[in-house]
């Protein structure tokens, strides 16, 4: 508890590592599940992923299947070694809560860019798990952040190139949930570190009220008109 604490005063990374603590507690007990009762299993999973014509009437899935994984344990392992490796850099430079608010936010855009894609192509049968989407929002706000600080960016974009090809070797991964957290980590990082009139002096808390409310409002109308398309 101490050093929780010692953490948390001095910027160490414990929102990373709560997240990575709550999606590993999550894929084990998804596991155990899965052997010991495969229905209880079944409504686990069902009832947590994300599911944009169920988005109205599961709205907790929104937050739920960002914790939820596949059971192939690369799944889980990959997202959480990518968690690592910019999680607490970006948990360090904006601080624990806003750090928590980015990555739920761009969370949401990965559920609105699926349910974007399903609504375009009136394929309802697309359903996603993971922490994937928001994990391409942290890359993209980490993006935002070392361009604007003048650092190297060749590795960065390298590695996230990495991470936007995997859909063509591995099937089954949602893509349109990369692309909607990445988008939407792009956007409120540019808009944190602009100097848009009005705001350019507030305080980081202040400024992600105002744009983090704004872009999760806008997502939740996105996710709730897209579902109604669905009926």
């Amino acid at each position: 508890m101490r050093s929780i604490r010692y953490d948390w005063h001095h910027g160490g990374p414990v929102v990373t590592q709560a997240i990575i603590a709550l999606c590993a507690a999550a894929w084990v007990l998804e596991v155990v599940l899965r052997y010991l009762s495969p229905a209880l299993y079944v409504n686990v999973v069902g009832g947590g992923l994300y599911a944009p014509y169920l988005a109205i009437s599961h709205p907790w899935s929104w937050l739920t299947s960002l914790f939820l994984h596949a059971q192939n344990p690369m799944h889980v392992g990959f997202n959480m070694l990518a968690l690592w490796s910019v999680g607490p850099t970006l948990e360090r430079l904006m601080g624990h809560w806003h750090y928590l608010a980015l990555y739920l936010i761009s969370g949401l855009g990965g559920a609105a860019g699926l349910s974007l894609w399903a609504w375009l192509r009136s394929d309802w049968s697309v359903s996603a798990y993971g922490a994937s989407g928001a994990l391409f929002g942290l890359f993209a706000a980490l993006l935002i952040v070392y361009r604007r600080m003048g650092i190297e960016l060749r590795s960065m974009l390298i590695w996230m190139a990495i991470n936007f090809a995997m859909p063509l070797v591995i099937p089954n991964v949602a893509w349109q949930s990369h692309v909607g957290g990445f988008v939407v980590g792009g956007l409120l990082a540019a808009l944190l570190v602009s100097r848009v009139p009005g705001l350019q002096h507030a305080s980081m808390h202040t400024r992600m009220w105002v744009y983090g409310g704004a872009i999760a409002a806008v997502l939740a109308v996105i996710i709730v008109v897209c579902a109604r398309g669905a009926v």
